[in-house]
């Protein structure tokens, strides 16, 4: 088990910067998530930690070893990429076995490890089978019980869930969840879904074009993003954002009107979460506009109207029903709102 500490992390090709000035300690036994858009240095941050990447500066610490320099076979990582990578003329078995054979463990502890690594991802069923036999789902399983054989210090995933439907995905989510809770081991997590995110971090790290947006746990990321970027990516919906001016405390904006703020005046960007506002009568609400479209979800209906110059979603009752074109209110408690910089994005406090 180790701490990972990244001190002032660059990589460059160029003039392009893939990624700018990371510095961050995680915690032994952390299960970091590293979350945004494709292209915004996430995996090459990973990549540079697993050794396949090398810094253009700053220094990389696995434990009390620096390993900048080190070749990946000597940082005692196990990594699992988007694709399976398995060995299509092998059994489950000699997949899940391979790494103990390259690294010259002992024969005599191969098929307890193999077992007890096919065990926690139920695979034992399967042992006897070639990856062309097996699910999607099951392949992914094999690319995480041959990391877990392993017993690194540190477990590094690319993208994992990337290639399963949405059910398998939801399923597997779940199982890598338990593992980390079981194998205690400090995981560095890639993805862009950022509900894959939420449901599994202790911390996320929030990047963008290569820099690193916003440090925290899922609930405070969703609860106070650092910027208009953080409140757009995170949440499902994402938070609304509307544009408008901040004048003695009310904020006005096409279709919107929202008093008893603080702040100063000025061109702001008011948000807010759909689940936390509620459907009104018209002529009743901070925003009143038409009902721009209206999509059942099972549990909650949502509502969808355009104010401040942007699509704002709310979610209501779910057998809430009203035509596309009807008018509608939404009322917005003063505690639900966040208010950021017009200019900059940033958080105003």
């Amino acid at each position: 088990m180790a701490q990972i500490r990244l001190n002032h992390v660059t990589k460059s090709w160029g003039n392009f910067v893939g990624v700018d000035d990371f510095h961050l300690d995680i915690a032994d036994e952390e299960f970091l998530v590293l979350l945004g858009p494709s292209g915004c240095g996430k995996t090459t941050t990973m990549r540079m930690i697993a050794g396949l990447e090398d810094p253009s500066g700053g220094e990389i610490w696995i434990g009390d070893r620096e390993v900048t320099q080190l070749d990946p076979k000597d940082r005692d990582v196990a990594m699992v990429f988007q694709s399976y990578g398995l060995y299509p003329n092998m059994s489950v078995w000699e997949n899940i076995r391979f790494p103990l054979k390259v690294r010259k463990v002992p024969e005599s502890e191969h098929k307890d490890r193999v077992r007890r690594a096919a065990e926690m991802v139920e695979l034992t069923q399967f042992l006897d089978r070639k990856p062309a036999a097996l699910s999607g789902g099951q392949r992914q399983r094999v690319a995480l019980a041959r990391a877990i054989v392993r017993e690194p210090q540190v477990f590094l995933m690319d993208e994992p869930l990337s290639n399963l439907d949405a059910k398998l995905r939801v399923s597997t989510r779940a199982q890598i969840k338990n593992l980390s809770h079981e194998l205690k081991v400090t995981t560095i997590y890639v993805t862009h879904d950022q509900i894959e995110a939420m449901t599994l971090a202790d911390r996320v790290v929030v990047m963008k074009a290569g820099v690193v947006q916003q440090v925290g746990t899922p609930t405070d990321i969703y609860d106070n993003p650092a910027n208009t970027f953080v409140a757009g990516f995170i949440g499902s919906p994402a938070m609304n954002l509307m544009e408008g001016d901040l004048t003695d405390g009310t904020f006005r904006g096409e279709n919107v009107e929202v008093t008893g703020l603080s702040g100063a005046s000025g061109k702001v960007t008011l948000g807010f979460r759909a689940e936390d506002a509620q459907v009104a009568e018209a002529g009743q609400g901070a925003i009143n506009a038409p009902v721009y479209s209206m999509e059942l979800l099972g549990d909650a209906t949502m509502v969808t109207v355009r104010a401040g110059g942007a699509l704002v979603a709310v979610k209501a009752a779910k057998d809430y029903r009203a035509e596309i074109g009807a008018p509608v209110g939404i009322a917005l408690p003063d505690d639900i709102t966040h208010l950021f910089d017009a200019t900059t994005g940033q958080r105003i406090s």
